[in-house]
């Protein structure tokens, strides 16, 4: 059982971010523990042939399968939403003393040939660790982003609307089956003990986090801010394939482009991430977003400067309808 325990500072402070750089990284930990017939099976049978001819054991040395990851490769987000350029400048900008201390445990904890040049050169190390996780976020992240932090804005959404209905106890009640809210503690059921010292009062940051599936990660160790990270709902969707309703009956209906706008809000989209995934204008994806959300069909909400658009039940009821399995059962 890992336990967090929490001051009234703490609870007051508790805020939400999600974060390029941690996907990054835990996804190097997922391409060692999943399957291909895991949630995360659709982005392991597309990155792994890109991923073949790439020496990965660098990052494969400072993230192993299991066990302890250093902690200033996952820099906490100062805002809400950061770039994975800024997150990349964060550990850049790491103290020396504190990569030497923290991949020194590494070594203790999960030997590793490469690891001891990390630590006799930490400058050295740094730009060499920088290189490999913006290579890698290239190629294996950063194509599927925008779908991603769509998922990390929609689950934020949800879990500010529980904070403000049910307070911090309706926040954590569904944040995970293995996270137990206990009034003046955070209890995570995992096997291994660690009964923490009291947090900073710097509160607690919560990272909604897609390859961090199917667990959560806990950062509580000085100087870094205390984190949990944790799966965003609806990952089942994340890499669902679309569907080519050009010919069907919904596209008779409202034309083949707003067919496939229908199509791809599984998940909320912005106006330049729908207009890249469909090969359009933007202003010309304003048009017909402004007419299916008159029609009712979809809806929109504002994320600071993003506008995000999304199915509305019509909308799922039109687009059920219109799938080749709906009609042949009728």
């Amino acid at each position: 059982m890992i336990t967090l325990r929490l001051s009234p500072d703490d609870l007051s402070r508790i805020r939400f971010a999600f974060s390029p750089v941690w996907e990054t990284v835990t996804s190097i930990r997922a391409l060692s523990n999943s399957t291909t017939g895991s949630v995360h099976g659709p982005w392991l049978r597309k990155v792994r042939p890109l991923l073949a001819q790439h020496d990965l054991s660098l990052l494969k040395a400072l993230i192993p399968p299991v066990s302890y990851i250093p902690d200033f490769i996952t820099p906490a987000p100062p805002r809400r939403s950061t770039s994975f350029e800024s997150g990349l400048a964060a550990i850049a900008a790491t103290p020396l003393p504190l990569v030497v201390d923290e991949l020194t445990q590494l070594q203790q904890d999960t030997p590793h040939p490469l690891l001891p040049e990390l630590i006799a050169n930490p400058a050295k190390a740094l730009v060499r660790i920088t290189t490999a996780l913006d290579e890698y976020w290239r190629l294996a992240i950063e194509p599927d982003w925008g779908r991603i932090r769509s998922l990390l804005q929609e689950d934020l959404a949800y879990r500010l609307d529980e904070l403000s209905c049910g307070g911090v106890a309706g926040l954590l009640r569904n944040l995970h089956p293995s996270v137990t809210f206990r009034g003046d503690r955070i209890e995570v059921d995992k096997p291994y003990c660690c009964d923490g010292q009291p947090l900073s009062g710097q509160g607690l940051l919560l990272i909604p986090c897609v390859f961090t599936w199917p667990t959560t990660l806990q950062i509580t160790a000085a100087p870094h801010l205390p984190t949990m990270t944790y799966p965003p709902r609806g990952l089942g969707r994340l890499w669902e394939s679309q569907e080519d309703l050009s010919e069907s009956p919904l596209a008779d209906l409202v034309g083949k482009t707003r067919a496939a706008i229908v199509s791809h809000l599984d998940l909320p989209m912005s106006t330049t991430h729908l207009a890249h995934q469909l090969g359009v204008s933007a202003p010309t994806l304003s048009v017909h977003l402004s007419i299916l959300r008159n029609a009712g069909v979809v809806d929109s909400r504002r994320d600071g400067r993003t506008v995000l658009y999304s199915r509305t039940t019509l909308g799922n009821h039109l687009l059920a309808a219109s799938r080749p399995a709906a009609l042949a059962t009728a």
